[in-house]
């Protein structure tokens, strides 16, 4: 069976088994999470989300991503700034769907 949810204002396509990198949550590893937010499982739709499903994942780690280099510039003006980010992640691995 497989399911669409969102969270971190993102949807992501997952079912049984799939390891994935959300926006970071507040729960520790190894701790499990529950999504309510269930907009497709099996192949039944919601409006806009299915009542009563449930995707339950486990925390694996948190970590940051790849640094982005932000860099501004102003031609002919003497301006450059450069700015580095580093995204903070939190990577699940989906172990239950409930339809």
């Amino acid at each position: 069976m497989k399911a669409v949810i969102e969270t971190g204002g993102k949807q992501y396509y997952v079912e049984e088994g799939t390891v994935l990198y959300t926006e970071k949550l507040d729960a520790a590893t190894d701790s499990k999470v529950t999504f309510d937010h269930v907009l497709m499982i099996g192949g039944a739709a919601g409006n806009p989300y299915v009542e009563g499903a449930k995707v339950e994942a486990k925390v694996l780690k948190h970590g940051k991503g790849k640094k982005v280099k932000v860099y501004k510039y102003k031609q002919k003006k003497k301006y450059r700034r450069t700015q580095g980010h580093r995204q903070p992640y939190t990577k699940l691995e989906i172990t239950k769907l409930v339809a």
